[in-house]
């Protein structure tokens, strides 16, 4: 019986934002460990309010095909919301609790490790790397297979410290259990010696680009239904295209791709620069301008029938709580204060200050206030309102929630993650989307699927904050990026990273060049 462990530690972080990721933002939404996290892993909810199955419960259900062989090792599991980077002692903290399950689970013959790929850390450079090695000075040669979310960042040294990686292959994401049973599948197979895992990547000067990015449309739409292929037909075990958080603070961020073939290194470099060279061809398609508040609450009054047959949702994407803004911007709620009358509108902010001072205040109480842009002043202010305290609640992975009536609008102050993505956030605390005429989400892709019962009308806003696609632009990067530079070669950049001798012809250029003509551009068509 080979014993092989599973763990995950995953947040996404936005450099931009002020606010720190700390120990307690991993404990209050989702830490587990030990034998509950295999209760959790197997039996579900895997993240209670975020998802019944993910990774580590396709992972299990994998090795359960395999249980005869393969005893999983359950370490602990640790999910916190989108955020600025983790702090230097709450990664540490983290890290340590690593090695010790790690070390405390016993002999282990491989292991598989959830990881966003998108992770910052201040005063750690690459800190998901540094996580593997802590891994790797457990476990010593043994496999282990990582996976992470198709907006990490791959690097030199991530590759280096895995058998094998792989991503989503979803935007929005859909298959979290699908690429935990992947890796799942990979790992086993390597440990039993079946399979001998070889990998190839690829890394592009470019943050942006492929137009929306969604995987089902174009343009990337060829670039996601090539992987498929090239699984389906056994070119590779997995291939990957990680198409960046922008907002990282790695110098060498970057679109990336990745192949993982069975012991043919040549296959797997000629996958992984076909797919770049697909992407690359798809810089230009940038993602679509957004309205302004003004211009998107007319739009809103202007859909009057589909605003009676459900309700219109505004994304707030400069304040994209799930992108890791602090979730407390107050320009689109100002302008619906304003501008709105008549549209009763449902909108999130996060205050823990003002929860705290309201929180004894009985529900039906008259109360003036000033919500939001505390924890981030340099990008927005505090707005002053009065209003009627609605609704009270303690919500797992939000904290204390208050409703506030002001006007047309139900402000939904939150203490914790103002994450607003589900239809849930606003259901919990007695606001039904059906009555609304505008439901305000805090998210830039999944709300699409589970506001699709309510959603007549989908409006993307711009304001100012961290999530501005443009804001990435301030950060420092190893050379010129696109969009903000001229980038006219992906490949020179790409060498450079991987650490590859710039006097060595690049493999599978030649090869990917002449393979994608004409059934990439029928694929495209649709």
């Amino acid at each position: 019986m080979k014993r092989i462990a599973y763990a995950r530690i995953m947040q996404e972080s936005n450099s931009l934002s002020p606010v720190p990721t700390v120990v307690a933002d991993f404990e209050g939404s989702h830490y587990v460990v030990g034998e509950a996290l295999a209760r959790a892993a197997t039996v579900g909810p895997e993240v209670p309010g975020f998802f019944k199955r993910a990774e580590l419960g396709g992972f299990t259900q994998a090795v359960a095909q395999r249980k005869a062989d393969f005893e999983p090792v359950p370490i602990f599991s640790a999910w916190a919301a989108s955020s600025g980077p983790l702090s230097k002692d709450c990664f540490e903290e983290l890290e340590a609790r690593l090695i010790a399950g790690l070390r405390a689970a016993g002999p282990l013959d491989g292991m598989y490790f959830a990881l966003h790929g998108a992770m910052g850390a201040h005063g750690i450079p690459d800190p998901e790397s540094r996580l593997l090695k802590a891994a790797r000075s457990v476990l010593g040669g043994a496999p282990i297979v990582a996976s992470h979310d198709l907006h990490g960042n791959i690097t030199k040294s991530r590759v280096e410290l895995v058998d094998a990686l792989v991503a989503y292959q979803t935007n929005p994401h859909r298959d979290h259990a699908a690429i935990g049973a992947k890796a799942g599948r990979i790992l086993m197979g390597t440990v039993a010696g079946e399979i001998k895992p070889t990998m190839a990547w690829r890394t592009l000067p470019m943050i942006l680009g492929g137009g929306k990015t969604i995987d089902f449309l174009a343009p990337m739409r060829a670039v996601f239904r090539r992987m498929s292929k090239a699984e389906k037909q056994g070119e590779c075990l997995a291939a990957s295209t990680l198409m960046v958080h922008p907002w990282g603070d790695d110098p060498a961020l970057g679109w990336s791709t990745l192949a993982v073939t069975n012991n043919d290194q040549a296959g797997a470099e000629r996958l992984a620069d076909e797919l770049a060279t697909m992407c690359w061809e798809r810089r230009h398609e940038q993602p679509p301008a957004f309205a302004g508040p003004e211009a998107a609450i007319a739009q809103a009054r202007a859909a009057r029938v589909r605003r009676k047959l459900g309700c219109v949702v505004m994304s707030d994407a400069s304040d994209v709580v799930t992108a890791g803004a602090p979730g407390d911007s107050t320009h689109l709620l100002r302008a619906l204060l304003e501008q709105g009358g008549g549209l009763l509108t449902y909108a999130a902010v996060r205050d823990p200050a003002v929860v705290a001072e309201l929180w004894d205040r009985p529900v039906g109480e008259h109360v003036s206030v000033a919500v939001g842009g505390h924890l981030d002043p340099a990008r927005s202010e505090p707005l002053p309102v009065a209003g009627t305290i609605q609704h009270k609640r303690d919500q797992h992975g939000f904290g204390k929630t208050i409703v506030l009536a002001v006007e047309h609008l139900r402000i939904v102050i939150v203490e914790g993650p103002a994450m607003v993505m589900r239809p849930s956030f606003y259901t919990a605390v007695g606001l039904s989307p059906w009555k609304a005429d505008i439901c305000v989400v805090k998210n830039f892709f999944p709300f699409l699927m589970f506001f699709l019962p309510y959603n007549r009308k989908t409006v993307f806003v711009r304001t100012h904050g961290t999530t501005d696609f443009d804001a990435a632009f301030q950060l420092r990067f190893d050379g010129p990026m696109h969009p903000r530079d001229p980038v006219d070669d992906w490949r020179p950049r790409d060498r450079l990273r991987r650490g590859v001798d710039p006097s060595v012809p690049p493999v599978g250029a030649a090869a990917s060049e002449h393979s994608l003509g004409r059934e990439s551009v029928l694929s495209d068509a649709g």
